[in-house]
């Protein structure tokens, strides 16, 4: 008998992609009395609940409710209303391919610990800022990468866009941290690995992603992954560790642009300014390649800043990078 599958997608104020992809979930080739869908809307303003409970959908869809949260927060309200023995979590600006679940449950099938992380891949036809460039460029890497054998899949890919595992495994590891607002499901990969749990990149389970981010909020994603590691590494894990080792193997360019400006406020908005408005027009004429040097740049001062003042000072990030200790 195969598994009743619970996919559970926290939503805040994206009202029209989201009721995107519960139609989409409508044909997919696992069967509907085999799936159910919870949709945690997270205090949403922009009339979501409405227009959801207007759809007409195959499958059992419930929906839960709560004040602004957080996705950890939403995440963890839709696994404790699932009633199936696996969940697939997917983002509400993801389109699922029609084998989806299908294929994350052929995944899952006899492996009580796996987790699987399936890739979010670029649409093709569809205009986009050089920032979401750059982001789907470093992602497609990583999946050529283990898909090549080059590494193994780790938690530090436990990325909840498009992922599955047992309820039971979730639930065993306390599920997430709501006091993390960026890498959550970075940081239960952790705790996950450390139950036991196994992780695998699987590339027919696929989506795609339609990530539709200001330049503003995509500057502070890296600031964020820069505290929050720090916090993960307080807690025994290793992500700060290997992005101090990983730092070495940076673009000569950047890591000069990365010491002369962490640490010194005024120069790293004006880098950031710079090198944006930078992007921007190489993007607009089609050279990709120095765009995504300038967001490589960004990405990696904001990163490093944002290490720096969870740490306390730039001075000491750079003696951590130094010997690759742990703070």
């Amino acid at each position: 008998m195969q598994p009743l599958v619970s996919i559970v997608v926290p939503t805040f104020n994206r009202r029209d992609s989201l009721c995107t992809l519960l139609n989409a979930l409508a044909d997919q080739t696992y069967p509907a009395s085999g799936f159910e869908v919870v949709v945690v809307d997270d205090g949403s303003t922009d009339g979501t609940l409405e227009r959801v409970q207007q759809l007409t959908l195959p499958y059992a869809l419930r929906i839960a409710q709560q004040a602004h949260g957080g996705p950890a927060r939403a995440r963890n309200l839709g696994v404790e209303q699932a009633r199936g023995e696996l969940i697939l979590f997917l983002d509400d600006d993801v389109a699922p391919a029609p084998d989806l679940v299908a294929a994350h449950v052929a995944a899952q099938a006899g492996q009580d610990d796996l987790v699987v992380i399936g890739p979010m891949l670029p649409p093709d036809g569809w205009s986009r800022p050089a920032w979401i460039r750059w982001e789907e460029a470093k992602l497609v890497a990583q999946y050529e990468a283990m898909l090549a054998g080059k590494y193994a899949c780790t938690p530090r890919q436990f990325f909840t866009a498009n992922a599955s595992l047992r309820r039971e495994r979730f639930l065993a590891a306390g599920g997430f941290d709501p006091s993390f607002k960026r890498a959550e499901d970075v940081e239960l990969g952790y705790r996950l690995r450390d139950r036991g749990a196994r992780f695998a990149f699987h590339g027919e389970a696929r989506v795609v992603h339609y990530p539709t981010r200001t330049f503003v909020s995509w500057c502070r994603t890296p600031y964020q992954y820069g505290r929050y590691d720090v916090e993960m590494a307080r807690k025994g894990h290793e992500a700060l560790r290997a992005a101090f080792r990983e730092f070495h193997a940076r673009h000569r360019l950047t890591r000069w642009l990365t010491r002369w400006c962490v640490g010194r406020q005024w120069l790293v908005r004006t880098a950031v300014l710079a090198l944006g408005g930078a992007a921007r027009l190489a993007d607009t004429l089609g050279a990709h390649r120095p765009a995504s040097l300038a967001m490589s740049g960004i990405f990696s001062v904001l990163y490093w800043q944002g290490v720096a003042d969870e740490l306390g000072s730039a001075a000491r990030l750079w003696r951590s990078i130094a010997r690759g200790a742990r703070p």
